[in-house]
């Protein structure tokens, strides 16, 4: 059994480690360092619970709820860390780039969905995933159609946020 778990986790990581990289970075607003640091602890967390995994979902639907989770957890923990540090903390200048325009869109980008909901987090890294609107439905709890409406209004939002941050 070892080595048939050790090879079904290869697999696994290998198939769904960019996906857990970029929802991760969603949620933690482009900053890599954290993300990768988050990925790590997701797929130490699938490592634990191989064994646990029933096959009432795809393993893809299961790690994204894994990756959601972790995610989550991690916001709502920093938040309360950032509540109680002094503002000195949080004025620290981010990490950028700002040799390459293409990061800084990145960038740009993970700190607008940053300013999202969590769950509207969540579905526009799917679908920054090429996730369909099944796949969605399926993580989120919700139907198809209204993924549909969700993701619409989402990308409104976003431009918003982004035309915003353009003029500051």
């Amino acid at each position: 059994m070892p080595n048939n778990k050790n090879t079904l986790f290869e697999d696994i990581h290998k198939q769904y480690s960019p996906m857990v990289l970029q929802m991760c970075l969603g949620f933690v607003k482009g900053d890599r360092d954290i993300a990768n640091d988050l990925s790590q602890e997701i797929f130490i967390s699938i490592w634990s619970n191989l064994e646990k995994f029933k096959g009432e979902s795809s393993y893809k639907t299961w790690i994204y709820r894994i990756t959601v989770n972790t995610c989550l957890q991690y916001v709502k923990k920093d938040k309360k860390e950032k509540e109680m540090l002094s503002s000195s903390v949080e004025n620290q200048p981010a990490l950028v780039d700002s040799g390459k325009e293409e990061a800084q869109d990145n960038s740009r980008l993970y700190r607008a969905i940053g300013q999202l909901k969590e769950i509207d987090r969540l579905i526009i890294m799917m679908v920054l995933e090429n996730q369909d609107y099944e796949n969605i439905s399926e993580v989120i709890g919700i139907n198809a159609i209204n993924v549909r409406v969700k993701i619409h209004r989402i990308k409104k939002r976003l431009e918003t946020i982004l035309k915003n941050d353009k003029n500051d």
